[in-house]
């Protein structure tokens, strides 16, 4: 079942995302305070926290966030799915249910920002299955051989 994040879930969001193993310190880091800012004010500010729930556990979650200074653009910041659940269904159930929550916010453009090392090769082929388009790549953003590469989808016809 897919619901609004709510306070209470925050460590197990913290030990999902450390648990992929994909996600770096800094950002388990990052992640813990971007989700006490979403219940501090941020919810207010239009940012949206999906968890997806299994049996009484989050076993996923999705956040996004309009982009600042835009014409209803957003980002896709988080979306991650335990390791034990990966494969099933669940990333593209919170995928899909995000989008519908920017689309009827009238969100117009969704982007997603990621890494270009090997481990999240299967994260670049999750966007293209879902009909994202990579639409740019920054050399050595993160660091040097770790580019910042972008996917883009319209939610909105023009």
């Amino acid at each position: 079942m897919i619901r609004q994040t709510t306070p209470e879930d925050i460590p197990a969001l913290i030990a999902l995302a450390e648990g992929t193993e994909v996600f770096k310190p800094l950002e388990v880091v990052a992640l813990r305070e971007v989700l006490d800012d979403y219940f501090a004010f941020e919810h207010e500010q239009g940012h949206r926290s999906l968890t997806y729930e299994h049996r009484g556990c989050p076993i996923g979650f999705a956040y996004s966030a309009p982009a600042a200074m835009t014409d209803r653009t957003w980002y896709l910041y988080w979306i991650a799915v335990a390791k034990l659940s990966q494969a099933r269904g669940i990333g593209t159930e919170l995928l899909r249910s995000a989008e519908a929550e920017i689309r009827r916010h009238s969100g117009r453009v969704l982007l997603i920002e990621t890494s270009s090392l090997s481990h999240y090769e299967p994260t670049r082929r999750f966007y293209l299955k879902h009909g994202y388009e990579q639409a740019a790549v920054i050399r050595d953003f993160y660091a040097d051989g770790d580019d910042l590469i972008v996917f883009r989808k319209r939610m909105l016809s023009p």
